[in-house]
C-alpha cells in the first residue's frame, strides 16, 4: 500500500525506514518513498524475492497441481485476475502465439527420449530414491512394501494398472499374482518378454481390501507415474482396466466404451483394455483383449508368436 502523509503546522514525526532498520525518514524523504512503495512496485519486489529463493518449490507444486487437474479431465486451469503489470501470460513467457497454447491434457511428454538406456535407468533409480518410504497419502499405513514398478526403462511398450494387490504388496513387485501371471502370458504371446516392457500402477501402495484408490491417493501418487512415463517415453501405453484408464486419461468413460480404440496421452498412443483380473473371472473376454493387443503390435510393428 502507498504511504501518505499530511502536513500540519507542528513538526511531522519521523517514520521508520523499511529498508534500513533503525534509520528514520523525515518529511523531505517521505514523498519519494510513497512513490517507490506503490502496489505494483511492492508486488514486483515480492515476486523477485520469491523467484530468487523458491522457484524450484513453486514449480514442483504447480507441476503436481496441473498433473492432477489433467487426471480430473480439466482442459484448462484458470489463473487469478492479477493486475496486468503483475501478470505474464504463459504464451508471452515462452514466446509463442496465443493460438499455439496447449491445454493441460494435451501437453506432450518432454522427452527423456534423448537419454541413453543407461541414462534412463539412472533417472528411474533417482525417481525411486526421491519417492523414498513414501507417506504422501494414507495408503502407507497399511502397506507391506511400496510397489514402484519394474521392467525396461527404455521399453517401447508400457503397461499401467490401478494398484498393487496382496501378492504385489508382499513382494514389492507389480503384477506377480494370478493376474500378473496372465499378463506375462499375454506379453509373451505378443512376442516379447516381461523384461522387455515396463509395468507400473496408478498408485504405489495397496488400497485396503483391494478397493479402488481414492482421489486424494491418486493425486499424491500419479505425478510419479507421469514422470515414469516421461523417462521411459514408450511408443505405446496399455491401460489395464477402468481405474487405470480413467485416472491416466482423465475421463469418466467406461472401459467397455473405450477399449479397442487408441486414445492419446501427451502425444503417446494409449490402448485401454480389460484388466487381467477381470479376465480370470470372465474367460470370454480374453478374445477382445487379444484383439486389442494385436492393434498394439501393429502400432509397434511387431508380430505375435
Amino acid at each position: 500500500m502507498a504511504i501518505h502523509f499530511v502536513c500540519h503546522r507542528e513538526p511531522v514525526r519521523a517514520w521508520r525506514s523499511p529498508e534500513i532498520p533503525g534509520r528514520q525518514l523525515f518529511p523531505q524523504e517521505i514523498a519519494s518513498l510513497s512513490l517507490a512503495m506503490t502496489p505494483n512496485n511492492m508486488m514486483k519486489k515480492n515476486m523477485e524475492e520469491r523467484e530468487s529463493i523458491g522457484l524450484k518449490d513453486v514449480a514442483a507444486d504447480v507441476r503436481a497441481l496441473l498433473e492432477y487437474a489433467a487426471t480430473l479431465g480439466m482442459k484448462e486451469v484458470p489463473i487469478a485476475d492479477l493486475p496486468a503489470s503483475a501478470r505474464r501470460e504463459p504464451s508471452e513467457a515462452r514466446g509463442i502465439a496465443a493460438s499455439e497454447k496447449r491445454t493441460v491434457a494435451q501437453e506432450p511428454v518432454v522427452a527423456e527420449e534423448q537419454l541413453t538406456p543407461a541414462d534412463k535407468a539412472k533417472a528411474m533409480a533417482a525417481l525411486r530414491e526421491e519417492m523414498g518410504d513414501c507417506r504422501r497419502c494414507k495408503l502407507y499405513k497399511g502397506r507391506t512394501h511400496l510397489v514402484f514398478g519394474e521392467g525396461n526403462p527404455d521399453a517401447r511398450l508400457m503397461f499401467v494398472g490401478e494398484g498393487p494387490g496382496q501378492d504385489e504388496d508382499l513382494q514389492g513387485r507389480p503384477f506377480v499374482g494370478a493376474a500378473g501371471q496372465l499378463l506375462t502370458k499375454i506379453i509373451e504371446a505378443m512376442g516379447l518378454k516381461r523384461e522387455d516392457v515396463y509395468i507400473a500402477n496408478i498408485v504405489k501402495s495397496r488400497p485396503p481390501n483391494n478397493r479402488n484408490p481414492e482421489p486424494d491417493e491418486v493425486a499424491a501418487c500419479i505425478p510419479f507415474l507421469h514422470r515414469q512415463i516421461e523417462i521411459v517415453a514408450p511408443d505405446v501405453i496399455v491401460c489395464l482396466g477402468s481405474v487405470a484408464m480413467q485416472n491416466l486419461l482423465g475421463t469418466e468413460e467406461k472401459i467397455t466404451r473405450m477399449r479397442g480404440h487408441f486414445k492419446d496421452w501427451r502425444g503417446i498412443p494409449v490402448m485401454p483394455t480389460y484388466h487381467p483380473a477381470f479376465l480370470l473371472r470372465n474367460a470370454a473376454m480374453k478374445k477382445p483383449v487379444w484383439e486389442d493387443m494385436k492393434k498394439v503390435m501393429e502400432k509397434l510393428g511387431a508380430k505375435s508368436k
